[in-house]
């Protein structure tokens, strides 16, 4: 079984870089507007902030470190919670574009993911006519033939220069099966330490499906390669969010929500913001006896550098 904590972590990923500003006018690309929302997200309950950077007039994902501290210093000055910056980018950048701003940035937490992958967001086009800019649709019919990159190389020199040259902990992505025995590779080597985090993740066309069944095993598959070396969330896509957030917190797990997995609140209704999302999942855990670490009771549980060992 995983480690046990009295605490749940609640996660929020603010933007992302799959959702198109098209979509919904709350979704955040503005340096103000991220900060903002992630600020009131932490208010919210958010122990952890995952971070992607967007142009400030397109929206469109950038990998540029000047993007990231338009928004980032506004965040720590106003809150103690957890930076976690992507290493993921967007669809369209290469794994060095990806790691310039980590680099720069040494957050206390980055995302990886696990795994090379189909990545399949090209359905989201079919619902849109009018885009408010036109980089939209092409960066989202365009997946179709895209697959996102990380080999085991990858991974190593992530976690070698990121991890071992700066301190980072990750976020480590697992969107199907292989991902964690892909993780088991890297623990039995003994480049990825106890305690780690994992993030189980489904819905995303190219990973496993958003199924309780998928749930349960990937859960158990992961109790079975790491025992209590790793402490676990879930998030899923879309309508996804919420019940298997709910199902994970019920049997021990953390959670993540945010405008980068959904924009959405309930069926039909977009999410006013972040904070919202984050809201709605802790009146849920509480409701069940459940009581949400704080940064502090985060960082210690998952042993982080602390926030006065970053680059920013």
């Amino acid at each position: 079984m995983a480690a046990a904590q009295k605490k749940i972590i609640i996660s929020c990923a603010i933007t992302g870089a799959v959702h198109t500003p098209t979509m919904s006018a709350s979704l955040p690309y503005k340096p103000s507007d991220i900060a903002a929302q992630a600020i009131a997200a932490a208010e919210a309950g958010a122990s952890i902030l995952h971070l992607h950077a967007r142009d400030p007039e397109t929206g469109e994902p950038t990998p540029d470190t000047d993007a990231y501290l338009r928004f980032l210093p506004q965040i720590k000055e106003a809150t103690d919670a957890v930076i976690n910056i992507t290493t993921g980018g967007g669809m369209t950048m290469s794994v060095e574009q990806r790691l310039v701003a980590p680099l720069a940035l040494r957050p206390e937490m980055c995302s990886l993911n696990m795994g090379s992958m189909n990545f399949g967001i090209f359905g989201m086009a079919d619902r849109y006519s009018d885009w408010k800019f036109p980089w939209e649709e092409s960066y989202l019919r365009n997946t179709d033939n895209h697959i996102f990159r990380n080999t085991f190389r990858d991974i190593e020199h992530i976690v070698r220069v990121l991890g071992d040259g700066h301190g980072v902990k990750f976020e480590h992505e697992c969107y199907d099966v292989g991902h964690l025995y892909n993780l088991a590779h890297f623990v039995d080597r003994g480049l990825i330490k106890a305690p780690f985090f994992v993030q189980l993740i489904f819905g995303i066309l190219g990973g496993i499906g958003a199924d309780t069944r998928n749930f349960m095993f990937m859960k158990e598959t992961a109790d079975r390669l790491f025992g209590d070396s790793y402490y676990w969330s879930v998030l899923a896509a879309g309508r996804h969010q919420i019940p298997f957030a709910t199902q994970a917190a019920t049997i021990g797990g953390n959670v993540r929500v945010g405008l980068e997995d959904s924009l959405y609140i309930g069926k039909g209704q977009l999410a006013r913001d972040n904070a919202e999302q984050v809201s709605k999942i802790r009146r849920i855990a509480e409701e069940l006896g459940l009581e949400i670490a704080t940064p502090a009771e985060t960082r210690a549980i998952l042993g982080l550098k602390g926030g006065d060992q970053v680059g920013f």
